[in-house]
């Protein structure tokens, strides 16, 4: 038959063969103290326990293997059952929810901590440091507040006098120290002023060491903890808040402001990223006139949509206008700009595709060079939408070293409306199927768009809009349009 399990008790003095355990059948055991003690309690009183406990850990600061002072680690109102063995540890410890540190050096050995429980009645567990060394050691990620003595000494860090004189170093320490934990300062019922200074350095608030019991103790630590989470969000929040305002100012800042002083056209552009959030994607356009007359417009489209992406697409933007105010076109224009890219590209496999096109200044004429980008669309009074001639579309920039774009030359007539935009705009699906809107829709939706007399901002609105709606929802690529009408 199996043999009877013999009940574990704890108190350590027993289990370790210090003292002799009681006979079955003897009355309830009392065990026998090391000298210098206090005699065991029973341990079905269970405060009593705990006060015994908290005892020996003051009366024996010292590791016996090492010599030195070692942080306690115990749920209070239950024996640390140091010296037990784990199965009788882990069998008598209640789960806790809270984590406390409790750092003070009283030299009597007098607990400051009443009995704590938590919201749900379970035991919290306090860890006890007598200096900020220790505290470094125990304060571990599970700790959820800090309870500082400001009686406990300054640390000596030989930085003169001035912080020596400062009664609140230790606590400007210990929140260097644990600067994402909730912090509770106990003061004498005879020192609120320096308990209110505490809060206003950064406590989260103060407690009067000789009037604390059990439950004042527990709320103001629930309290404490709380209200770090709360302010701690708060600040998460602010600093988003300002980083995306800064972010948007940036980014504001890094889309174009066309330059067509002088110029007869009239400019329209529409731009929606495809990332959620954001005011630039990897799309790019631009606008300027040239001192001859010359109006030059380019829209482009980099590989991706992340915000280096977006980075790459505006250096090629303003290398674009540089090169172009220096009178560079076409071909040359081209080529440089690919060296641009493959120099400032992160990856050997971002390309980007671009359209450039330079109107002369009688506006009738216009030269057009295709870098693996969807060619533009004119339209004229009386003469349907088309898209102009893509035959001699060159490769994407960032593909094929030593590559060139021909430049082809079209005659746009007195009065017409050239449209630039980049593939997010053609790409969109048409309903639940995999059918794409493709440049054939986007022509036909143009057309009946101007016969329903729309020019302008109003044509471009219009024109994202349905093709938002003919894809369900958000588009996933950017999106970048730019109108240029003249008028006879």
């Amino acid at each position: 038959m199996p043999v009877p399990v013999p009940r574990q008790r704890a108190i350590p003095a027993v289990e370790s063969g210090q003292a002799p355990a009681a006979s079955p059948d003897s009355g309830p055991p009392k065990e026998q103290a090391p000298p210098g003690t206090r005699p065991a309690e029973n341990p079905a009183t269970r405060r009593e326990k705990a006060r015994e406990t908290t005892t020996e850990k003051r009366e024996n600061p010292t590791d016996t293997s090492t010599g030195t002072h070692t942080g306690t680690d115990a749920p209070t109102g239950t024996g640390t059952g140091t010296d037990r063995p784990r199965s009788a540890r882990s069998e008598s410890a209640a789960p806790t929810n809270l984590t406390v540190l409790l750092i003070e050096d009283d030299p009597a050995g007098s607990p400051i901590v009443p009995d704590l429980l938590d919201q749900a009645g379970k035991p919290i567990r306090v860890r006890t440091a007598r200096n900020l060394t220790e505290a470094g050691r125990l304060l571990t990620d599970d700790v959820h507040c800090i309870l500082l003595d400001l009686a406990l000494s300054t640390p000596a860090h030989g930085s003169g006098d001035a912080e020596d004189d400062d009664e609140l170093a230790v606590l400007r320490h210990v929140l260097e120290l644990a600067p994402r934990h909730a912090v509770l300062a106990l003061t004498s019922s005879s020192d609120a002023e320096r308990g209110a200074e505490a809060v206003a350095v950064g406590a989260q608030d103060y407690l009067f060491r000789d009037e604390l019991d059990g439950r004042l103790l527990s709320r103001a630590i629930r309290y404490a903890v709380e209200r770090k989470r709360s302010d701690s969000a708060e600040r998460r929040l602010a600093e988003g808040r300002l980083r995306a305002q800064e972010n948007r100012r940036l980014e504001r800042g890094l889309l174009p402001t066309p330059l067509l002083a002088g110029s007869p056209l009239r400019f329209a552009a529409r731009y929606r990223p495809g990332r959620s959030r954001a005011l630039l994607g990897g799309d790019f356009y631009d606008v300027v006139r040239t001192p001859d007359g010359t109006v030059h417009a380019m829209i482009g489209d980099v590989c991706g949509h992340g915000p280096d992406e977006a980075a790459l697409g505006v250096e090629l933007r303003i290398a674009w206008r540089a090169l172009t105010l220096a009178g560079l076109c076409g071909d040359e224009l081209l080529g440089t700009l690919q060296q641009v890219l493959e120099h400032e590209r992160s990856d050997d496999e971002i390309f980007a595709t671009l359209c450039a096109v330079d109107i002369s200044p009688d506006g009738r004429r216009a030269g057009l060079c295709l870098a693996g980008h969807p060619s533009p669309l004119v339209a004229a009074p009386g003469v349907p939408a088309r898209l102009l001639p893509y035959d001699n579309n060159g490769p994407a920039l960032g593909l094929l070293p030593g590559a060139r774009w021909p430049r082809m030359q079209v005659e746009l007539g007195a009065e017409w409306s050239l449209m630039l935009y980049t593939d997010g705009l053609i790409e969109g699906r048409v309903g639940a199927g995999r059918e794409r809107l493709g440049q054939d829709g986007m022509v036909e939706m143009v057309r009946r768009q101007r016969a329903e007399g729309l020019r302008g901002e109003e044509l471009l609105r219009a024109a994202v809009n349905e093709v938002r709606e003919l894809n369900g929802g958000e588009l996933a690529d950017d999106v970048a349009v730019v109108l240029l009408d003249r008028t006879a």
